[in-house]
């Protein structure tokens, strides 16, 4: 077997590998051998095949194996002398493109190679780490909005017309076409006008209705409706108001404490303090999370496969498209082209990501069993009543396993860069680490 190097550009490597017709013979003999043992033809019994026939029979068949397990190994065993780790599956074509039986093969190997990552004194990286206090102020707003959001809801004066916000208690009927329709009657039914919990503009009929009226409130459900008879349909829905009444919000007391699971007034003060404090510290890791990742992307500088950053720049783009025609849901929107500004960001994040795998490989940083168990868990929330499918396509499916993996990964290492570098602590106003967050989104 010879290997010849044709490319040493940067990254980029390209081989001929050529594998000697006796070398490819001897695979396959070889594989002949390892078989004949549990062959049988007719006229033979098991393991008594002549090799002769054994050829005859499955040469072809088994020369193709060995070629293709001949060049993967020539490929191989030079990745392993080499050190060279391949940024993406290599790329492999024969140039003899008419090989015949008894040739040599000669094959044609590309691939760009990751980088070697130089070494960075974490030590010298500054980050500050805002730091927002939960104060009786922050506690009591919270307390406020609970209050708030639990609104009770009291009859308005007699003859009062309902607003969007009020309750009204309804009996209703509704009708397509003159014909009622299943799930569409109900009785004594509490709704908050505004709430959009109902089709489009079934809650805006009801606004101005009064206690003891009737009224005919017509509507037409959505195209995309889940019930198919009724989709795209119009609908005259016959409602008799039972009550108006206005929201009130709740006392602070014990009693509401207990609506959201406390003990006591002071157990919940206790619960949203805590609370608080761990929603400031999450935001207070992500935007420390920014500037430590600014920080190291103006510190660090090595060469980038052109292969990774320009599939990145690509799905930066693509997912752009996305987030702007968020009514597009399939992918046939043809090919959309990578700007400057996708291929920079390509460029921070391509490079942030291999520096951050290096480090974690170095430190030897691994995702656990339990934390990529409680990942899965927290997805499966996302399908109510679907959770044993979802649990069987993730142990099926190992490129999803890696993309739940992927983040956890990163929090890690960069949690033990945390510990490396010089983080200085700022306190600062809940408004102040708001407006920090918000900065968040620009990138």
């Amino acid at each position: 077997m010879q290997v010849t190097e044709t490319k040493n550009e940067g990254l980029k490597r390209g081989y001929e590998i050529t594998v000697l017709a006796a070398e490819l013979d001897a695979k396959v003999n070889e594989k002949l051998v390892e078989a004949q043992p549990e062959v049988e033809l007719k006229g033979f019994r098991k393991g008594k095949v002549p090799m002769a026939l054994m050829r005859k029979n499955f040469g072809q068949r088994l020369l193709g194996e060995a070629m293709q397990d001949a060049i993967d190994g020539a490929i191989n065993a030079h990745l392993e002398t080499s050190g060279d780790r391949p940024a993406a599956q290599p790329n492999v074509r024969m140039t003899n493109e008419a090989w015949k039986e008894g040739d040599d093969v000669v094959v044609e190997v590309t691939y760009e190679r990751l980088p070697e990552i130089p070494e960075v004194d974490f030590g010298k990286v500054k980050v500050e780490r805002l730091v927002v206090k939960a104060d009786e102020a922050s506690v009591a707003e919270a307390l406020d909005n609970l209050a708030k959001n639990a609104n009770n809801f009291a009859d308005r004066k007699k003859g009062s017309k309902a607003k969007s916000g009020d309750q009204v208690v309804i009996d209703f009927l509704g009708k397509v076409d003159g014909v009622a329709f299943e799930g569409g009657t109900a009785e004594d039914y509490p709704l908050v006008l505004g709430s959009n919990s109902f089709i489009p503009g079934f809650e805006d009929g009801l606004v101005g209705v009064k206690a003891g009226e009737e009224k005919d409130v017509e509507v037409t459900f959505p195209e995309n409706y889940g019930a198919e008879n009724l989709a795209g349909k119009a609908a005259v829905f016959t409602c008799t108001v039972k009550a108006v009444k206005e929201p009130k919000p709740a006392e602070l007391d014990d009693e509401l404490a207990k609506r959201f699971g406390a003990e006591s007034l002071d157990a919940l003060k206790t619960q949203v303090s805590e609370r608080l404090e761990a929603e400031f510290a999450g935001a207070s890791r992500a935007v420390a999370k920014r500037g430590l990742l600014d920080a190291l992307d103006k510190l660090v500088s090595f060469d980038l496969p052109e292969s990774l950053v320009d599939a990145e720049a690509s799905q930066i783009a693509h997912q752009l498209w996305h987030d702007e025609h968020p009514e597009h849901h399939s992918h046939d929107h043809g090919s959309i082209e990578t700007t400057d500004e996708h291929k920079s960001l390509a460029v921070r994040r391509v490079k942030l990501g291999l520096l951050l795998a290096d480090v974690g490989q170095k430190a030897e940083i691994k995702v656990t069993d339990a934390e990529l168990t409680q990942a899965v868990m927290t997805q499966a929330r996302q399908y109510p009543g679907q959770e044993r499918e979802f649990f069987e396509f993730v142990q099926q499916n190992a490129a999803f396993r890696q993309q739940l993996q992927a983040p956890i990964f990163e929090d890690k290492v960069i949690d033990h860069v945390f510990g490396l570098a010089k983080v200085k602590e700022k306190e600062v106003s809940k408004d102040a680490l708001q407006k920090a967050v918000e900065a968040l989104d620009v990138e």
